[in-house]
This record gives C-alpha cells, structure tokens and sequence, in this order.
C-alpha cells in the first residue's frame, strides 16, 4: 500500500532520520517506537501527507484512504458528540441531506405529472440506492457502537463536544478514524486518554483491522498486544523487524551481540594484518608482500555495530525543607459533579516521608482527590497541610498547560525565580533540550517533550511533597526508567496515581484502592496489593468487573449440575460461532462495499451480484439479532 524509500528530514543541519526506506503491505500493524523526539511523530505527519521530505519518495496505491490519529485536535464547537462523530460520514450525509431535499420536494410540490416531478422520483431511486450502499442504514448503529467500546455512556451522546475534557474529545477523533473503513490507520499515543476497558477493545478492534496500521505508542502491552511489526527510529536510522516489541528488542539485542563479536573478531584479524605490514615494510625483499597486505586491508568490509541512543534525562527532585510529621490531613473529603459523586467521605492522613501509590479504574476519583489536595475546585469536607509542606503538583495533562508561543528558555525564565533564572540553561540542558533547541517554540515539541519540559519546570519550584498524575503519559521507555529512579530517590513525601504495574513496582509502600467513592488501605508494595486482591496484573484492577480468582467451594460446584454445565458450554459455543459469522459477513460485505467504489458501472449492471450481496447484509442483520438472543439467553443462565 505504502512505499517509503531513501526519507531524509533534517532540522538546522542535524539529520532526524537519513535514507529510511520500508514499504507497508495490508495486514500489517507496525509499533512505530524510539525515544521522546527521535522523529516519531514527524513520520507519522509525512506519512499522512501533512509535512514534507527534504528528499526521498513516498509512494501509495491509488485511492487509497487514510485516518491520522494526531495528537493535538481541534474540534468545532456547537456539535454533540454523535454529530461530531457523524463527521467520519462525508459522503453519507451528503446523500442523506439530498434525500431530504427529495422527500421536501415531494410532499410539497403538486405537479405529479410533469417531467420535473418524474426526474425527483427517478433521482430519489438513485440517492436511496447510493445511500444503502454506502452503509447509509447502519452508520448511525455503527457509530453508537464504536463510541460505547471506547467507553462513552448513551446518555453523554448529546452532550456538546466542548463540555468533555482533551482526552474525551480524542476519543471522538478516535471513533470518527474508525468508522471510516480507512485503508491506512496512523495512530499517535491512542492509550493515553483511554481507560482499561477502552485499551482492551481497542487491541481487539485493531488485531482484526484488515489494513495498515501504524502506532506510536510507548505502551509495552498495548504494542505487544496488537502490533505484529516493530520499526524503532534511532540516531537517524529505522531498524525493522516482522515482530512485536518485546520479541523485538530481544532479536535486537541478540543481533547487536553478535556483531560486536564478529567486530571484535575481524578487529583481532585486521591488527594481525597491520603487524605483518609492518614487519615486511622494513626488509626489502618482503616490500611486494607488505603491499599486497595493504591492498586485501584496503578491501576490506568494515563491520559496524548498530548504534544505541543511550542519551537519557538527569533529573532529581531535591527536598526543599523538612516539613512536620504530618504533611496532608484530609477529613470527610466529598466531591460531585451535578447528580454523580466521585468522592465520599475520604478520610486520609499521610505522614512525612511516606511513598504512596493511589489504583483504581478510571473515574473513580484518584485525580480528583489530587485536585482536591492543591484546591483546584470547591469539595466537602477538610483538607489541611501540615507544617512548611511545599507541594510539587504533576498533573495528568500537565502539558496542555505550557503556552505553545513561546520557547523553551522563555517558558523556564517565565516560572524561574531570581535564586535559580541562570540556572535554567543547564536544567534544560540535562533534561536533552541542548544548544539550539532552546530556541524553539513549545508547540513544535513531539508530546512526550512536553512532558520533560514540564517536568524540569516543576523543579524550578521548592518541593518536599511530591504529587505526580500519570506522570509517564507519552514518555519513552529510557525516560520513564530515568523518572522513576529519581522518584525513588526522592527524600520527600510522594502520592502517586499511575496503571504502570512496571513503574509502580518499588515506588510505593502504600497503596490505596479507589473505588465506589471510598479508599481502601493496603500497608505494602504494588504486588502485596495484586496479591491481596487475588490479580494477576493492574488491568484486571481497572476492569470495570473484577472477579477475585478464589476456589469455588464445594458445595457451590455441586449446585451447577453437569445437564447444567453442558447446556452453558452450548450457549458460548453457539455464541462463538455466531460471532465468527458475523465477522466473516462484515468484511465480505465490506469488500463488496470496496468493489463498488472502484467500479461502480459495472456491478450495477450485474444482477446476481447486487442479489448476493443483499443476501449478505440480509444474513447479517439475522446474525445480530441471534447474537442478541444467545447473549440474553447466556445472561440469564448465569443470573
């Protein structure tokens, strides 16, 4: 579909990347990985026909459709969210917006036997045909089940888009990529914004996409999960491998291995080779041989080893001052918005020193609570500081709060004090924002330099409590390891909210658990608390119905008889295959859909063709309403 060959871009004389060449066939679902500015995100832009190549070819089939994911979106205001997610449905509302015009103009006008009244009836045959065939009957089902898996309620459908937060309304832009049937899906960061739930649809959406995918993501699982290629960018080059990204880096490292072995192997050969040229060059007789050595070292292919980009952040969070014993005193916290409460009757004390690790599905308050802490909004309740507690608040969208006008340099002077403003240079500086990159502006940065740059203007102020939101949204795996390590380091107080069981682990020796609107205290690590709760991971915490994996009891197994237990099995098993079919009919259906596009005239001339494929979409609709038989039917088998 896609043919990338020989890409250059450079910024101020410094190659981002140099003569990357790969090609991009259906069925593949790329991780597009590398370090935070390595030129993720500037591929995808080139990709999508948004920026351009110093030099190199980008070559695509034709009329081939692609969906870009960005990160930054603008939305139009005054719409819902069904009407913006309607959007993804250019040529259908056309159509449907002509059919009404048709429909008008046939209630009012009165003149049935003109030609023009003949021509309004013939052009409602042809739209109504052309809106079936564009899936005109579905899209609205289509559309509200797309917004349902990545986690929207039916009753937020006609809520105005400019109510809902950045992350919301990426997932409308998300939704709108998905229903339009693109050949070429790019994908930048799309489980930043997204709850469990959401990640675990959008993996299964997206392993049975029967196009190109391309995802930048620096989430392991996620990329594990669904990709079945990796393309890492690295110091200006694109190492490609047919594997997801754990199997990835593993063939990775094994190849670099043996390189440096083979390397070191030809090194010893070739310094063998150098003593012998010296030798022969001081007697005569040898000089022909010494020459001839020169000449077979002259050929000699170079074995290079592939470079790693080992340039990380040095960051530490140094306490500002000791505060007292008690530094955060919260009595009867309680939050809502409108009818719905997040929070409870919270009651919490943290002591100085301690490491704390807040868990839990998506809305059920652990941002909120940290909100609540720097008095971002009214709550009731109480919430005290204690004694010379100088808080440092990370939050989740941190980044959307720099002013994308102005440069790096002037957004750290704009925050720094008269103690540290000479400073900032070398804060930025080992926070990997060198030289000239000072100079640019805020908006140019790939989302997770936003982050690193919020986070060095963090420490622009006095802290000795740490509260950190997701503090890893978009950073890379080098930089997260590079956080994560100053934070244990840290002598102060930290609360932290994050669902990276890799970066909690050892973080914490607290942990609290949100949900139902209250806490609940678990006095160990991480994986004491997984192991308390029965779980095997932090997304069997964030599953919206957690099952605790506890031996059932004797005498409950005895309740389900083995008639029982057989007639259960049927039902999945019918269920299975009812999906199996419906998958099986969607994307013949779809390819029908595609063989119209390309070539309209001549299927519309063929009548088995036109009876086939109504028989398809007939047979679907059947399958569905057996689906929602068997699945009311296995619902009430389970009550």
């Amino acid at each position: 579909m896609l043919n990338i060959h020989n890409l250059s871009v450079s910024f101020g004389g410094t190659y981002l990347f140099e003569e990357v060449t790969f090609r991009l066939g259906a069925g593949d679902r790329v991780g597009l990985v590398g370090k935070n500015g390595a030129g993720k995100s500037t591929m995808l832009k080139m990709l999508a026909g948004d920026f351009k190549p110093d030099s190199g070819v980008i070559s695509q089939e034709k009329d081939i459709k692609m969906g870009f994911l960005r990160q930054d979106i603008d939305f139009e205001q005054g719409r819902t969210v069904l009407e913006e997610a309607y959007e993804a449905f250019t040529e259908i509302k056309i159509v449907e917006k002509k059919l009404e015009e048709i429909n008008h103009q046939l209630v009012t006008r009165t003149d049935y036997e003109s030609e023009e009244y003949a021509k309004i009836i013939e052009d409602l045959s042809d739209y109504t045909h052309r809106f079936d065939l564009l899936g005109g009957y579905n899209y609205v089902g289509d559309t509200e089940k797309i917004l349902l898996g990545l986690g929207f309620k039916r009753e937020v459908f006609n809520n105005q888009t400019e109510t809902f937060s950045g992350g919301w309304r990426m997932r409308i832009e998300l939704a709108k990529l998905l229903l339009q049937s693109n050949d070429v899906l790019l994908l930048d960061e799309p489980t930043n914004h997204l709850d469990i739930e959401s990640i675990i649809w959008l993996e299964n959406f997206l392993r049975n996409y029967p196009g190109v995918v391309v995802i930048v993501s620096h989430d392991k699982m996620f990329l594990d999960n669904v990709t079945n290629r990796t393309i890492e960018i690295s110091l200006g080059k694109a190492y490609d491998f047919n594997k997801p990204y754990t199997q990835y880096l593993e063939l990775r490292h094994e190849i670099r291995e043996k390189q440096l072995a083979t390397q070191k192997n030809q090194q010893k050969k070739i310094e063998e080779t150098e003593k012998l040229i010296e030798k022969f060059r001081a007697k005569a007789s040898k000089a022909s041989m010494a020459q001839s050595l020169i000449k077979k070292l002259d050929k000699v292919e170079r074995i290079e080893v592939d470079e790693d980009d080992n340039s990380v952040m040095n960051i530490s969070f140094p306490v500002s001052k000791e505060p007292g014993k008690v530094v955060i005193e919260a009595e009867h916290v309680t939050k809502a918005y409108g009818d719905k409460t997040i929070l409870k009757d919270i009651s919490l004390l943290v002591e100085r020193g301690s490491k704390i690790a807040f868990v839990g599905q998506n809305g059920q308050g652990k941002s909120t609570f940290i909100k609540a802490l720097v008095n971002e909004f009214e709550y009731q309740g109480n919430i005290k500081l204690g004694h010379n507690v100088q808080l440092g608040y990370f939050a989740q969208n941190q980044a959307e709060y720099l002013d994308g006008e102005i440069t790096l340099l002037q957004t750290m002077e704009d925050a720094a004090t008269d103690t540290n403003r000479m400073k900032v240079r070398d804060m930025l500086g080992s926070f990997l924002f060198r030289g000239d990159d000072v100079e640019k502006k805020v908006k140019v940065l790939s989302g997770g330099e936003r982050n690193r740059l919020a986070l060095c203007k963090l420490l622009l102020q006095p802290i000795n409590v740490l509260l950190m939101d997701e503090p890893t949204n978009h950073l890379d795996i080098k930089s997260k390891n590079v956080l994560k390590a100053a934070l244990q380091k840290f002598g102060g107080t930290l609360l932290l909210v994050s669902h990276d069981r890799d970066f909690l682990q050892g973080m914490s020796n607290i942990v609290y658990e949100f949900k139902d609107q209250k806490i609940k205290e678990y006095l160990g690590d991480i994986n004491f608390f997984l192991e308390q709760r029965n779980l095997e991971n932090m997304r069997e915490v964030e599953k919206k119905d957690v099952v605790k994996k506890e031996a059932p009891k004797e005498k409950e197994v005895a309740k389900v008889s083995y008639e029982d237990q057989k007639k259960g099995k049927a039902l999945q098993n019918k269920l299975s295959k009812i999906e199996s079919q419906i998958q099986q009919l969607e994307k013949q259906i779809q390819h029908d859909d595609k063989m119209l596009e390309t070539n309209y005239d001549k299927h519309i001339e063929d009548a088995s063709f036109f009876t086939a494929y109504n028989k398809k979409k007939q047979d679907l609709e059947q399958l569905l309403i057996d689906w929602e038989v068997v699945s009311e039917e296995i619902d009430s088998f389970n009550a």
